[in-house]
């Protein structure tokens, strides 16, 4: 008991050493006799005279071993091992020869979509409804498939709730239509979440799917369902690039072949850093946390440095244009949320009728990014234009409901958003984000306290926040420029 209670913040580190010409590891760690013990007890590990200090081969096998001898003991850490080199995206930075000619994922020309969300019949019971713009072919294909059924009270095709009837779907509209599944489905099937997420790319013979333990894993550390769609689609390309080796061979892979993908991807010129650094995470992921090969030490893989861009800020005059501009009660409350709290788009979707709290002139945000919850500010005109929506709209559980019940679909607020922007005749490239960076902004330069934005934002970080202080305008005017004072 007493060597877990010293031991549970103890760090093992492994850092580079050279000595006469040859690799060695030195293994650094703060004074603590029960590390210093099990060093002594490690065969393959050394203390050095000449050093001071514990050393061992630079191998594989050591470092292998090293992470199983100090299990439930001590972390070892290989951060040091391999400094990482970073590539700066500016006009210094080496353009190398190799580029990605190919998209290792090409997708098939377009077919029809088949919409599944679902519903509930006079009885009570629940099911898939599949809809779809209409095509005779398709009406056709599912009406003789036996994986759907005509259902004469919700007029459409149905299927029963279960990943075995969408298994089925599936194989039967298999090169004849897309599935696309509505929020409201929750799917927790590994399986089908890779067939559905999968089913518009262009499969070769040596096409290699996602390895379901990648998927199961990431579900077993409740990384959010955008995160492991994400990832999901990153480790898919990246295996699909080196398809003709086989995932056997892919696996065996040293930081050298990952890092000169990535090397392709930075030198194409095609690809944002946040997607090039994301997809050394995904790939990161696969060999440390599913393979488990901890001598792949992913912190030598070049990162692009991603570039300090100031957040796009509408004036208080654009965005009053902006909120104007749309007739729709409904849209309206929508574009106001996203700007009054300061709101992310899946946030305002997310917001169930219970989370406006009126009496306390707050709003309750669930499930943030990160899966923090939080409260905003409640703006008063907006809830009296809440109230009079509640009372047009009568919605049931979410306090925007789609067309036909349900979430409000995320494609549908960028959809209002976009109309508005064009209504109102601004020339700003915004998005619906761009209304919460104005709401940052806005409140700084009324002389709110940053710690209070960072709250009202949900930034873990201050340093998130902080960047709204380099586009404020906030006694700027009171500044004179040196050239009005030339005489």
């Amino acid at each position: 008991m007493k060597e877990l209670i010293a031991s549970t913040q103890a760090v093992v580190y492994l850092n580079p050493l050279e000595h006469e010409g040859r690799q060695y590891i030195r293994v650094w760690h703060k004074p603590n006799p029960f590390i210093v013990k099990r060093l002594k007890e490690a065969a393959w590990i050394k203390y050095s005279k000449t050093y001071k200090c514990f050393v061992m081969h630079h191998t594989a096998q050591a470092i292998e071993l090293t992470f199983g001898h100090f299990q439930n003991l001590a972390q070892v850490n290989t951060r040091y091992l391999h400094r990482p080199k970073r590539l700066k995206p500016s006009g210094s930075t080496p353009v190398l020869s190799g580029t990605l000619l190919y998209d290792p994922l090409p997708r098939p020309s377009s077919l029809p979509v088949l919409r599944l969300q679902p519903l509930q019949l006079a009885d009570g019971t629940t099911v898939v409804g599949v809809t779809f713009k209409y095509n005779d072919a398709l009406y056709k294909h599912l009406k003789n498939s036996g994986s759907t059924t005509w259902n004469k009270e919700v007029k459409c095709f149905t299927v029963s709730i279960g990943a075995h009837s969408i298994h089925a779907l599936l194989r039967d509209v298999d090169g004849v239509a897309w599935l696309w599944l509505s929020q409201e489905l929750q799917v927790k099937d590994v399986t089908l979440l890779r067939q559905l997420w999968e089913q518009s790319y262009g499969k070769s013979l040596a096409y290699i799917s996602c390895p379901l333990p990648y998927l199961e894993k990431l579900f077993l550390l409740n990384y959010s369902m955008n995160t492991i769609r994400t990832y999901h689609s990153l480790l898919v390309r990246f295996l699909n690039a080196h398809s003709q080796k086989g995932l056997e061979a892919i696996s065996l892979f040293r930081e050298e072949d990952i890092n000169a993908y990535h090397r392709t991807m930075v030198q194409a010129g095609t690809y944002s850093c946040s997607f090039v650094n994301q997809s050394i995470n995904a790939v990161k992921f696969y060999y440390q946390r599913v393979l488990g090969r901890h001598e792949v030490n992913l912190n030598n893989v070049e990162r692009p440095e991603k570039p300090e861009r100031l957040p796009l800020v509408l004036s208080k005059q654009d965005v009053a244009k902006i909120l104007a501009a749309t007739d729709n009660l409904k849209h309206r409350c929508m574009l106001q949320l996203l700007y009054a709290g300061g709101l992310r788009i899946g946030e305002v979707i997310n917001l169930k009728i219970t989370d406006v709290q009126s009496a306390r002139n707050l709003l309750l945000i669930r499930g943030g990014k990160g899966k923090k919850d939080r409260t905003t500010l409640l703006s008063q005109k907006l809830l009296e234009n809440l109230r009079t929506y509640f009372k047009q709209y009568r919605p049931k559980e979410w306090l925007f409901e789609g067309q036909y019940g349900g979430q409000y679909a995320v494609q549908s607020i960028r959809k209002v958003f976009n109309a508005a922007v064009l209504k109102a005749r601004i020339q700003i490239k915004a998005t619906p984000h761009t209304l919460r960076h104005s709401f940052a902004t806005h409140l700084l330069e009324q002389g709110t306290d940053l710690r209070y934005i960072q709250t009202l934002l949900g930034h873990r970080n201050s340093k998130t926040t902080e960047i709204y202080t380099h586009v404020t305008t906030y006694a700027l005017d009171k500044i004179v420029s040196p050239l009005d004072k030339l005489l």
